[in-house]
């Protein structure tokens, strides 16, 4: 063999062990309890308290109410109600890479929501992500972590969708293109990514912990948004909820980095961030998690809470430089701060001093404060943008409300005056063009 023969195989076996080893780490990723260690057992067989189901302050409820719980804990209403739509009537848009996706009717009409689906065809929706009539499910719908929920649970939802208001609401078709219409590539995905097994415990953690878990992992999905995607849309566990995205919001760092993550926040203050949405000196829950907390963790009862704020303060801490250390105290006198953006000055003036202080400390209420907010610390101000966009809350309810600016202001000035605030309170000034804000708008 001459040497320029043999330089050349051992070229295309190094090749083919970086494709090998590439292709390896892209289909096999860990499993969602795969840091804890210990040994994951069968529900049956785990010696602690009970860990799926209702808590322990519902044993008692009728199985209308249990399902409630359960229907809320996993959040269907968010995405199965569009805005200003009726609960559960599907319609609400949601725009990927590849085209627009439209949440489908789960009301008990028998025609066009799911009134004459079956038990087994609804298991198989949530477990498999296969449909009545065997088609395949796009992600989006999150059957990859709802796969780990146990039957019982599962049929207890259903059983509370069957009591809402039916709606004759026919689903709208999905704009992908090809080949990304084609539902049978779901298959493939759904073969490496979706593991079909339900919540295995940890038989060294207690009922708490594993409690917390299934709320984390399988009911409440969080990882769905804030873990990092792979080249193929699934989940990137090697990096655990190191930071995703969510319909165009940043889903922030919830691992126990304490740089970058929520190592450094208190039990105290993830309970409250959960149930209220908002923690003291740390932010407010606003976009995609405003509507989790609203719709979701905030009707958990305290025990639950406190099992969810167990499990995630044992999330192995990933850095992530999206996420700098947090910016100091800001000036409290309106002359102070950046002053190369006369024009976001004036409009903080305009429209936000009031609220928010020059300090940034909040002028009424502890939810206004600017400082500390990752939020106002993301050097790519998408989330700040997003809030002036389209407000947080709603006057009329309870917790943190901040009106929409998308009438009021031009794209060219809500960039602007995302980029003041990122200047005057966070750690790196941001550059948002109105480019950008065009395309945020869409969202």
């Amino acid at each position: 063999m001459t040497p320029r023969r043999r330089n050349w195989m051992l070229l295309g076996a190094a090749v083919l062990i970086f494709a090998v080893v590439f292709a390896w780490r892209l289909l096999f990723l860990p499993s969602a309890l795969a840091f804890a260690g210990g040994h994951q057992v069968d529900l049956s067989q785990y010696q602690g308290a009970s860990i799926t189901g209702v808590p322990a302050e519902l044993a008692n409820a009728d199985p209308v109410t249990n399902g409630k719980y359960l229907a809320e804990a996993t959040d269907c209403a968010a995405c199965h109600t569009a805005k200003g739509g009726k609960p559960f009537a599907g319609g609400r848009p949601f725009k990927l890479p590849f085209g627009t996706i439209y949440t489908p009717n789960i009301t008990p009409d028998r025609e066009t929501g799911i009134g004459a689906w079956t038990n087994a065809e609804f298991l198989r929706a949530v477990h498999k992500g296969i449909g009545r009539a065997g088609e395949r499910l796009y992600p989006a719908f999150p059957y990859a972590s709802y796969t780990l929920l146990t039957d019982a649970d599962v049929l207890a939802i259903r059983g509370y969708l069957s009591t809402v208001p039916a709606v004759r609401q026919e689903n709208m078709p999905n704009s992908f293109g090809f080949p990304f219409n084609q539902r049978w590539l779901m298959a493939i995905w759904g073969t490496f990514f979706n593991p079909n097994t339900r919540f295995r415990p940890v038989a060294e953690r207690s009922a708490q912990w594993n409690r917390g878990a299934y709320l984390v992992e399988a009911a409440g999905h969080c990882g769905e948004c804030h873990t990092p995607r792979t080249l193929m849309q699934a989940m990137n566990t090697r990096r655990k909820f190191a930071g995703g995205q969510a319909e165009g919001w940043n889903a922030y760092n919830i691992t126990g980095d304490r740089l970058s993550g929520i190592g450094a926040w208190s039990p105290t203050d993830l309970a409250s961030y959960l149930a209220k949405g908002h923690a003291l000196g740390r932010g407010v829950a606003s976009g995609p998690m405003a509507e989790a907390v609203a719709l979701s963790t905030s009707r958990m009862t305290p025990t639950d809470i406190a099992a969810m704020v167990t499990y995630l303060r044992t999330i192995p801490p990933v850095s992530s430089k999206a996420s700098p250390a947090m910016a100091g105290p800001a000036p409290a006198v309106a002359s102070a701060g950046p002053s190369d953006n006369p024009g976001g000055k004036r409009l903080f003036e305009g429209a936000c001093a009031s609220c928010h202080a020059w300090s940034g400390r909040g002028a009424v209420t502890p939810d206004q404060q600017l400082t500390g907010n990752r939020a106002v610390n993301d050097a790519s101000a998408a989330n700040v943008a997003m809030m002036i966009l389209n407000g947080i809350g709603s006057p009329e309810h309870s917790g943190a409300f901040m009106p929409s600016f998308r009438a009021a202001y031009s794209d060219e000035e809500i960039a602007s005056v995302a980029n003041y605030v990122t200047a005057r309170f966070g750690a790196k000034p941001s550059r948002v063009s109105a480019a950008d804000v065009r395309k945020m708008r869409e969202e």
